[in-house]
């Protein structure tokens, strides 16, 4: 998607949304086309990957980060 074609998505979504007073159908017709219905959409099928939460995935991407900070200090 070029530049001037993500300008005017987004223009047209300023000018036509429905919270600043756009028509709700039209929108979501306007969205239909532009965005065609995946498979997953059309089968009616969704996957839920859950992410990893709690101490354990928090303290992991806390400690990664700090091995980075130290292996730059000390080159």
């Amino acid at each position: 998607m070029s530049s001037k074609d993500k300008a005017a998505f987004r223009a047209w979504i300023r000018a036509d949304h429905p919270d600043a007073g756009g028509d709700p159908e039209a929108f979501a017709a306007g969205l239909r086309r532009r965005r065609p219905v995946s498979a997953a959409q059309a089968h009616g099928r969704v996957t839920v990957v859950r992410r990893r939460r709690g101490p354990n995935g928090a303290f992991q991407r806390w400690l990664e980060r700090r091995r980075r900070r130290r292996s730059r200090k000390l080159n």
